[in-house]
């Protein structure tokens, strides 16, 4: 497996910073939140010789871009051209600093609008940016999130798309802690489609705690990944908790020891899509 962590863990440091943070704990990537005031400088207002200087700096240091973490929400129709301006934006911003995916939101589905018809705002506005993202090779990726809790939602829009760069980001907490599915079933619904995972544990009042500690079953999480080929990054996204020192090599070391036991010991069955 290969493992990164959000910038929401060391949102003061440069990138360089963080880079060598990642490098030192044993990480494979990062991933940079953006629109978020973080001192990473990966945001739209970055110039191309900026960009290529961060690609750079990200190719030296031995550490991914992994994914690029953005805001981007489509179930408001009301939000719909200005939400898909700010897509090919970012899409751009992906490409030019070589990160390969980028996290997107369904969004909370306003007053007044249909599951159905959100269903149909997101499918077209995908459809509508999948080709722009495959020019820049990057996929973008649907997160289990918000009113999208519930992976069969997420599927429900990702088959329709049909698109090999419109995928999921699977965030193994949110499905679980909303009561939508067990960790299995939310594998099931959305192994064609997972490119990238989001991971944390918390208890059921919402608090973050140590992998291990709480509700969300990492361990299982990493037992059906060792199932399949997939190839992504497992992303630790830890928001306002404690200090990195403290959590970063903590819980990668628990990740680590746990896909040690599984590996070698299942059959691989590729992901169709990628």
């Amino acid at each position: 497996m290969k493992y990164a962590f959000m910038t929401f863990s060391t949102p003061g440091l440069s990138l360089s910073e963080t880079l060598d943070v990642a490098k030192r704990y044993g990480y494979d990537g990062i991933e940079p939140r953006m629109d978020a005031g973080h001192a990473h400088g990966v945001e739209i207002a970055a110039t191309k010789d900026e960009r290529a200087g961060m690609r750079a700096q990200a190719e030296e240091a031995g550490i991914a871009l992994a994914c690029l973490a953005t805001s981007l929400t489509y179930a408001d129709p009301a939000k719909t051209g200005d939400m898909l301006r700010q897509t090919h934006e970012r899409i751009d911003l992906a490409g030019d600093l070589g990160i390969p995916a980028m996290r997107v939101f369904g969004g909370g589905i306003p007053e007044g609008i249909s599951r159905e018809q959100a269903t149909d705002l997101l499918v077209s506005s995908l459809e509508s940016v999948a080709d722009h993202a495959a020019e820049r090779s990057v996929v973008l990726c649907f997160e289990t999130h918000d009113d999208w809790c519930d992976p069969n939602y997420v599927a429900a829009v990702l088959e329709r798309v049909n698109h090999p760069h419109v995928a999921a980001n699977w965030d193994i907490m949110h499905p679980v802690m909303r009561g939508h599915s067990t960790m299995d079933e939310a594998f099931e619904t959305l192994r064609s489609w997972i490119r990238h995972l989001h991971i944390h544990d918390g208890t059921a009042g919402g608090g973050l705690v140590t992998i291990g500690e709480g509700i969300i079953d990492h361990r299982r999480a990493l037992e059906l990944l060792a199932t399949t080929a997939f190839d992504g990054h497992i992303s630790g996204e830890w928001i306002n908790w404690e200090p990195y020192e403290d959590h970063l090599p903590r819980e990668l070391a628990i990740l680590k020891e746990w896909d040690a036991d599984f590996r070698g010991f299942h059959g691989c069955t590729p992901i169709s899509r990628f």
